[in-house]
C-alpha cells in the first residue's frame, strides 16, 4: 500500500506502526530523494500525519547496494529499516529478490549484516520472511542467519513461497521459531479479526502481530481488535466507511491522475468485498464505473440504500 492508504489506515488508528511497500534495489543504490518521494512520511520524522511510525522496507539481493540504500533512507529521515525476504511474486523472484533468497541463508546473512554494520546503532533493523521457498527445509538456517547478522525483529508469514496465499497459515511453525530465537517474532498470515489473532497468539506464543491484506479488506480491523481486547463493543458504521472512501478518492487525486485514481479505488473495492458483503454484492457495478466521480457516487448510493 502506498502513503495514501497508510494515511487512511493511520487516520482510523489502532496499529503500533506501519510499513512501506517494498522499495526495490537492483542496479544502483536508491537515492535519498526517492525515499522522500515513495515514503513521504520520512520528511515528518518517519511518522504519518496522525503520528504513527512508518518503517521503510527494502527488497533486493546485492548486499552492498542494499546497505548503501538503507543508509540513504536514513538520510531521507527513515528511523527503521525493514527488509523483505517474503515476496512470492514471480517477477520479483526472477530478479533475485524476495522469497527466492530463502534458498540461500548465506545471502540473508550478507544482506542483513551489511545493512546492520553501515547504519547507526540507534536505527533498528528488521526482516520479514516466509517459512521457505519450495519447502521448509532451510527455515531454521534462515532464521539463524538473520539473527547472527544482528537483526532485532523478525516478521514471519506462515507459508512458503510455493504456498502463495493459500490457507491456512502454519502458525505452529512460527511458534517453533519463537522458542528458538532471541529476536522479537511478529506473526503474520490469516489474522483478520480478534478471534483469529487470539488463536494465533495461543498457537505461536507471540505478543506481536502483523496484518497486511486484512487491513485492506477491513480498514477498521486494528481499531476493532483493540476495542474488543479491552472488552468494548466496536461495530462498523457504514456511514464512516462511505466518508473514508470519498476522502480517500480526494486524497488520491492529489497525487495521481484520473486513470490511476480510478484504478486504485477499484482495486480497493476488490479488497473491501472480503470485509463487506454490501461491496461484494455490488462489485461488478462498481467495476463498471468509468470515472472517479461515478465510482464514488455509486459507492455512496450502495451504502445509503442499505441504511
Amino acid at each position: 500500500m502506498d502513503h495514501t492508504m497508510r494515511a487512511l489506515l493511520s487516520q482510523i488508528g489502532g496499529m503500533d506502526y506501519l510499513v512501506t511497500e517494498f522499495i526495490r534495489v537492483t542496479q544502483y543504490p536508491i537515492p535519498a530523494t526517492t525515499f522522500k518521494r515513495l515514503a513521504p512520511e520520512n520528511t515528518n520524522k518517519a511518522r504519518t500525519i496522525h503520528n504513527h511510525p512508518v518503517h521503510t522496507q527494502l527488497l533486493g539481493s546485492n548486499a552492498e547496494l542494499m546497505a548503501e540504500s538503507a543508509l540513504n533512507a536514513t538520510k531521507a529521515g527513515a528511523t527503521h529499516i525493514d527488509v523483505n525476504f517474503g515476496c512470492p511474486a514471480k517477477r520479483v523472484n526472477g530478479h533475485g529478490g524476495g522469497s527466492v533468497l530463502l534458498q540461500t541463508p548465506d545471502a540473508l546473512y550478507d544482506i542483513m549484516s551489511a545493512i546492520r554494520n553501515i547504519l547507526p546503532n540507534e536505527i533498528p533493523v528488521s526482516a520479514k520472511i516466509r517459512l521457505g521457498f519450495e519447502d521448509e527445509a532451510l527455515l531454521f538456517d534462515n532464521v539463524a542467519a538473520i539473527e547472527a547478522a544482528g537483526v532485532d525483529t523478525l516478521t514471519i508469514h506462515g507459508r512458503t513461497k510455493k504456498d502463495g496465499y493459500k490457507p491456512p497459515a502454519r502458525w505452529e511453525k512460527i511458534g517453533e521459531i519463537k522458542d528458538k530465537t532471541s529476536m522479537i517474532v511478529v506473526a503474520n498470515g490469516d489474522i483478520t479479526d480478534t478471534e483469529s489473532l487470539l488463536r494465533c497468539q495461543s498457537i505461536t506464543g507471540c505478543k506481536h502481530f502483523m496484518i497486511g491484506r486484512g487491513s485492506l479488506n477491513n480498514p477498521f480491523v486494528f481499531q476493532q481488535i483493540r476495542a474488543e481486547l479491552n472488552g468494548q463493543n466496536n461495530t462498523i458504521d457504514l456511514t464512516t466507511l462511505n466518508k473514508l472512501f470519498a476522502g480517500y478518492s480526494t486524497e488520491l487525486q492529489e497525487y495521481y491522475d484520473e486513470v490511476a485514481t480510478l484504478g486504485r479505488l477499484k482495486q480497493w473495492c476488490g479488497h473491501l468485498r472480503f470485509g463487506f458483503a454490501e461491496v461484494k454484492e455490488n462489485l461488478q457495478t462498481l467495476r463498471r464505473c468509468k470515472s472517479v466521480n461515478e465510482l464514488t457516487q455509486t459507492f455512496e448510493s450502495i451504502i445509503t440504500k442499505i441504511q
